[in-house]
Order: C-alpha cells, then sequence, then structure tokens
C-alpha cells in the first residue's frame, strides 16, 4: 500500500470506526479516545497526542467536523478544512483512527465506540469531561493530560494576525 493509501486508511466513518475499535478490543488491546478541532496543529498538539498514544494501543480521535468547529469557536474557524485537519492527523504515526462527528460535543461517538481510556487535556475536572459516565460504566477510565505552556491555537491564530 502507498503511503498516501495508508494515511487514508486511518480515516473511518462512524460504522468503520466501530467495526475496528471492536475488533482491537476482541483482541485484547487497549483503545485511547480524545477528540477536539485540531485546526492549526502545534507543539502542543503533538505532545498530547503523543502521550495519549502512550495510554493504550490504539489512539482514536473524534474531530469536530467544519459545523461543528464554527458553532464552538466562531465563524471564522476553522481555518483549515476538515480535510485538511483529518488528513494531518491521520498521517500522525501515533493516531490509527480519525473520526469525524457533526455534533458539538463526541458524546454520541463515544458512546457508539466505547473506548477503554478516554483523554482530554488538563483543563478538564474528570467527572466533568463528555463521554465519562458512557466510558466508566463500562469499566473504562478516564483521564487528563497536562498541558504544554505557551501553547494553544488562539495564541497561534493571534501571531499569524499580527504578522
Amino acid at each position: 500500500m502507498e503511503t498516501f493509501e495508508q494515511v487514508i486508511s486511518k480515516i473511518a466513518d462512524w460504522e468503520e470506526a466501530q467495526k475496528k475499535v471492536q475488533l482491537w478490543k476482541d483482541q485484547g488491546r487497549e483503545v485511547v479516545f480524545t477528540n477536539g478541532c485540531f485546526d492549526l496543529i502545534h507543539y502542543g498538539h503533538l505532545h498530547y497526542l503523543a502521550k495519549a498514544k502512550d495510554l493504550g494501543d490504539y489512539l482514536v480521535i473524534g474531530l469536530n467536523s467544519d459545523a461543528s468547529v464554527s458553532r464552538l469557536k466562531g465563524k471564522h474557524r476553522p481555518i483549515k478544512d476538515i480535510n485538511s485537519r483529518q488528513l494531518q492527523l491521520a498521517s500522525l504515526l501515533f493516531v490509527d483512527l480519525v473520526v469525524v462527528f457533526e455534533e458539538d460535543t463526541p458524546q454520541e461517538l463515544i458512546e457508539s465506540l466505547l473506548p477503554d481510556v478516554l483523554v482530554k487535556g488538563g483543563d478538564y475536572k474528570v467527572e466533568e469531561i463528555v463521554g465519562y459516565e458512557a466510558v466508566t460504566a463500562q469499566g473504562g477510565t478516564v483521564c487528563t493530560l497536562d498541558f504544554i505552556e505557551g501553547y494553544s491555537t488562539t495564541a497561534f491564530e493571534k501571531k499569524i494576525k499580527n504578522a
């Protein structure tokens, strides 16, 4: 398989994602899930995603659709379209699967995949993370990872605008 095809193969719709996640779980592998907009990928994102992957065998990313990003961040966002964002994430060696969701939160996606580990950034309280109840009810764990200070998409966006 050519490199670009390998990257594309990591992008799945919900049905495909459910099948892959179930297969991995049937093989006794731990599936980690995180989500976000990942509009302008920076060092903080890369560090966070690599650390998330270290929590299990497979890393699945729920990616906000363009419409979802706009509702959450404002009409000026996303800066990069969904095709660019999902390809960038799928290109990372520590990312195993990218699944787009249209809703404002990944609650339904998490409930359909039921990952073993749900992870978000350190600005969340574990019990308040979307999907906490669904994951813990089936014996999974929910945790947070610390952010790297000085790195945020908003700061990056401001730097570009002021250049």
